[in-house]
């Protein structure tokens, strides 16, 4: 159906610190900087999540740049080779488990409750105590530098490397049970949204009126409540063989090494669709935005995506083609991931059929999402290639396979990423990203990107191997197939890239000093988090909605003309909005800050601390976790009548955690 021409943006509602809904009055006092910090809200948790995992990006962008400094000529010298493996185990480790993991966590945790029409979610102590686990095992993996070196394995670790014969110093030590604290917060997370989706979606949202990003991030959390814990299984194992003198993976004493492959890789591959699922979730939000239609056969997006995470248990081995599994192992995995091929293009060719004669608005949102659609497709295609045993026996530890799941994870996952930068920033801080200067952002990605991973390609099918730290010229070749040549381009499109990112911090830093407020429907969406202020109040939403069709907030604006079967508007956003203000629950009851969960966070670093050190130390790490959940078990669940405007009002518990 067409829609009528988008109304123009009027200006928008100012909420005010010390405003009053109904009969709630949350404390001024809330503003300063122990609302961080012991913070139980969601949004500003995922805030935070957000904030710390573009700091790991830079960290990791650094590793980046000093990885192709390196090979960007012969014989180079930047790193010997000692620290060429510690920069390219940190590069990949920060990267996916500190930078895509938790910005995606950051993104569920803002708006999830906001897309089903909640208040919080189920446990909001226990999703606080995520973030700052996420956080201390963030520094404390990185740690290692500045004691003895990092992890210099590779980010998967492939033991006997990684043992203590192979990789003497404490990198790995760092490395293993830093991601064990991470997967702690994983897991919590894991569970805190699952029981959240499940079962504190708005009056009448079904699970099939639920918005794709939050039906995306759902699969996700099932994913990872499955597959973390096989990779906890693995570095408990990795961890007490160089702690304890287990011998998990030792050949001599008749143990397998390829133990560790399984069960990395088990993980591994579902980690994938951990990492790509919510940008996709995230462009599926934005396209029918921008393309100013509903999204194309919704259902077959939904389904095509939990088969993505079903599918995705069965083809773990395909990273294992070359370790002599055997022909019928081979055989099996190839067909499966032929087979996993399908629901993603399922979701492309709905991506594509959404623009298809829609009035398609090039924001830099808009185009964020269509480059993730067509590098995604460039990653995917060359995927598909690995499901060839023999071709992918001969590309495993080549270039290729860089130039591959770069493709995948950075021009699907990260541009994914910053669509929704762009497309929800007007609604986390109520000001709108320069949208020229999130064209220069875009472009420069876009070329960068194409400049450094696509002679990956080139290089890989050449010969160069992965992991060599240094090149000869003598192996260089000669004419197009020069490797000199395209190491050289790879080099240069990397710092390209990186002036892309950094005209994002730029728009960020700009948009800041900006006195202008967004509109509260700037774009003209579409899904529920949009039908409140910009920011979101502390409990979201005066009333909680009512949910009727998918699309919620759309058809609170528009309604079908029978005569033209046009869509014309009857409502705006700030019309709905000031409604709900006049009619607001008088009884809202938030859950008080907390600062138990960062104790009991900050206990979990000094007990692996101490397992690579002194014993002592990690008993003092675990006196502080209990004494931590013990005072978090006394705490009063919801906030102290003292903190309302009237506290001798009934109050009706909405959340507590």
């Amino acid at each position: 159906m067409a829609i009528i021409e988008r109304p123009t943006p009027v200006a928008p509602v100012v909420v005010t610190p010390t405003e009053t809904y109904g009969l709630l009055k949350r404390p001024v006092s809330s503003t300063g900087w122990r609302s961080w910090v012991f913070t139980v809200d969601h949004k500003k948790l995922g805030i935070m999540y957000a904030v710390t995992a573009m700091f790991f990006f830079i960290v990791g962008g650094i590793e980046a740049l000093l990885i192709r400094l390196q090979l960007a000529a012969p014989n180079g010298k930047v790193l010997n080779a000692d620290l060429y493996n510690q920069m390219f185990t940190m590069h990949a480790t920060t990267m996916v488990f500190l930078f895509v993991m938790p910005m995606a966590a950051g993104f569920a945790n803002y708006f999830v409750p906001l897309q089903i029409g909640a208040r919080d979610v189920a446990f909001p102590r226990l999703n606080a105590f995520g973030f700052w686990a996420l956080l201390f095992g963030g520094i404390f993996l990185n740690l290692a530098w500045f004691l003895g070196g990092a992890a210099d394995g590779g980010w998967f670790m492939y033991a006997p490397n990684s043992g203590p014969v192979f990789s003497p110093s404490n990198g790995v030590d760092f490395w293993a049970l830093g991601l064990q604290i991470a997967g702690i917060a994983s897991l919590t997370g894991a569970i805190n949204l699952i029981i959240t989706v499940l079962n504190m979606r708005a009056p009448g949202m079904s699970l099939m009126k639920m918005p794709i990003f939050t039906w995306m991030i759902t699969v996700v959390q099932f994913l990872l409540l499955f597959a973390v814990p096989v990779i906890t299984v693995a570095l408990f194992l990795l961890s007490f063989q160089r702690n304890f003198g287990a011998r998990f993976f030792d050949v001599a004493a008749g143990a397998d090494p390829l133990l560790w492959q399984h069960l990395f890789w088990i993980f591994g591959h579902p980690e994938v669709y951990i990492l790509i699922l919510p940008s996709f979730g995230i462009i599926s939000e934005v396209l029918p935005v921008f393309s100013r239609k509903p999204l194309f056969g919704y259902p077959f997006v939904v389904f095509s995506g939990a088969a993505i995470g079903f599918v995705g248990w069965g083809v773990w081995a395909h990273h294992m083609f070359a370790s002599g599994l055997g022909p019928v192992s081979v055989a099996v995995f190839s067909v499966a991931t032929m087979a996993i091929a399908v629901p993603t293009g399922v979701k492309i060719i709905n991506w594509t059929l959404t623009m298809w004669g829609g009035k398609l608005w090039f924001t830099t949102a808009m185009k964020f999402a269509i480059g993730l659609i067509v590098l995604f497709t460039v990653g995917g295609l060359s995927g598909v290639t690995h499901s060839i045993a023999p071709s992918d026996t001969q590309q495993t530890d080549t270039y290729y396979i860089v130039a591959h799941f770069h493709y995948v994870l950075f021009g699907g996952a990260v541009l994914g990423i910053f669509s929704g930068f762009y497309y929800w920033w007007p609604k986390v801080f109520g000001k709108m990203l320069n949208e020229k200067l999130g064209s220069w952002n875009f472009w420069l990605m876009i070329i960068g990107l194409n400049l450094t991973f696509g002679p990956m390609h080139i290089l890989g099918l050449q010969g160069q191997p992965r992991r060599m730290y240094q090149w000869t010229e003598a192996r260089a070749g000669e004419g197009f197939f020069n490797l000199a040549f395209w190491n050289l381009v790879a080099s240069i499109g990397s710092f390209i890239l990186t002036i892309g990112i950094l005209f994002f911090l730029i728009n960020v830093w700009v948009t800041s000093r900006n006195p202008q407020k967004a509109p509260l429907d700037p774009w003209n969406a579409r899904s529920l988090e949009w039908m409140t202020s910009n920011p979101p109040k502390e409990h979201n939403f005066d009333v909680i909605p009512t949910v009727h069709h998918l699309d919620e907030f759309f058809h609170r604006k528009y309604e079908e003309d029978e005569a033209t079967h046009t869509m014309k508007q009857i409502t705006t956003a700030e019309e709905l909005i000031a409604e709900q203000e006049r009619n607001a629950d008088k009884h809202i009851h938030m859950p008080s800050p907390s600062y138990w969960p960062i104790v009991l966070a900050f206990g979990l670093p000094v007990i692996t601390f101490g397992l690579i050190y002194s014993y002592l130390i990690a008993v003092v790490g675990g006196v502080i976790v209990l004494f931590a959940a013990y005072g978090w078990s006394l705490e009063s669940s919801t906030a102290p009548e003292s903190d309302f405007e009237n506290p001798n009002s009934s109050t009706e518990l909405v959340k507590h955690g």
